[in-house]
């Protein structure tokens, strides 16, 4: 069954959403035929150039037109936040399959409508990290009991960007399109990977902050977070991780081991085994790429590393095999919702000084 695509938006996402829609095919054996059908932007020179580099069949500047097309079955929102309820209520009441960039919406009665409109359609939000191999090898070792009760979940995401001064004038740094600086696009990623490994975050305490005077969103943001599970957390977040790309990791420490993870080296786990001999007690890098390890099989032989693209790879892949079993996939809108919750959470105990319930 071949499923056609209309993608609103032409930036760097898109160029990684676009990627992997060429490329589950080539790495899963997947159910459904997907096209790329229509590509949506603003700037007509640039929509076409963008059109002819990764392969989609149209380009039109009306995204309203593209996806009320009868021909299109998947709407793909690659665009700045403040759009995405707008295309996303359109295309769930058209009927559509719709998959939407993190994080969900501005705000969380946005996130919510969203919800709403799509209820009964499959979703699907770009929580890429989650199908890092070794992430997905973390949640084995979790699910397993290996790590038993978790006592502490640190969580943090660094990278320079906010420290340039020729951004400072893009869509990620005006409230009115982004919602927030640091929260939203970083911290809402670190929420994910929270809630998928460990529990619900029941509440927090949050300092956000601005390192540049007169900038709109927040630069950097901390907080203390307590876990349905009993789990304590800490988060932090910041667009001037000076040294860092794109530093985002976490660390999970419970009764029988731990385990750590950053992404600029996703293809590595370090794993402590409490149960060892004392005179074999270390953290373990585990070279996370087979055999035996999630998607070892999509991939490459074990030892051959693979990349970011991946994870959008695997997420676009996982997304059509629940499809054609009737199954459920996460993250969807509801789970991208509780995200946004917490992101309003931060910003009301970032602005009180007080513990927030979450």
């Amino acid at each position: 069954m071949r499923l056609n695509i209309a993608m609103i938006g032409t930036g760097f996402i898109a160029r990684a959403h676009a990627n992997a829609f060429h490329q589950a095919g080539r790495f899963f054996s997947l159910p459904f035929e997907l096209a790329t059908k229509v590509v949506c932007g603003r700037d007509p020179s640039r929509l076409e150039a963008f059109r002819r580099q990764w392969g989609w069949e149209e380009g039109l500047t009306d995204w309203e037109a593209a996806i009320s097309r009868p021909d299109i079955q998947i709407v793909d929102i690659a665009v700045p936040n403040r759009l995405h309820a707008p295309i996303a209520i359109r295309a769930a009441r058209a009927g559509k399959i719709v998959f939407c960039e993190k994080p969900l919406a501005l705000t969380a009665a946005e996130g919510k409508a969203m919800a709403e409109a799509a209820r009964g359609r499959p979703t699907l939000v770009w929580f890429n990290y989650r199908r890092s191999p070794a992430v997905r090898f973390a949640k084995q070792l979790i699910e397993e009991g290996r790590l038993g009760r978790i006592f502490h979940f640190r969580s943090y995401y660094f990278n320079q960007s906010g420290a340039d001064p020729t951004k400072a004038s893009t869509w990620r740094y005006r409230r009115s399109e982004a919602g927030s600086g640091a929260i939203s696009d970083l911290l809402s990623h670190s929420f994910d990977m929270a809630l998928y490994l460990n529990s619900n975050i029941l509440e927090l305490s949050a300092l956000a902050h601005t390192f540049v005077s007169g900038r709109e969103v927040d630069d950097a943001v901390m907080l203390m977070a307590r876990f349905a599970n009993g789990s304590l957390g800490s988060f932090e977040a910041s667009r001037f991780g000076i040294g860092r790309r794109n530093g985002m990791g976490f660390e999970i420490y419970g009764e029988r081991g731990s385990l750590a993870f950053d992404q600029e080296d996703m293809n590595r786990l370090r794993f402590f085994d409490r149960s060892d001999g004392a005179s074999l007690q270390a953290a373990r890098e585990l070279l996370v790429t087979g055999p035996d390890h999630p998607y070892s099989a999509n991939f490459w032989k074990p030892g051959h590393i693979i990349g970011y693209e991946h994870t959008f790879i695997a997420t676009v892949a996982d997304f059509l095999l629940a499809l054609a079993e009737d199954k459920p996939f996460h993250p969807d809108f509801d789970d991208a919702l509780r995200t946004q919750e917490l992101i309003e959470a931060i910003e009301s105990s970032a602005a009180s000084g007080r513990w927030q319930s979450a």
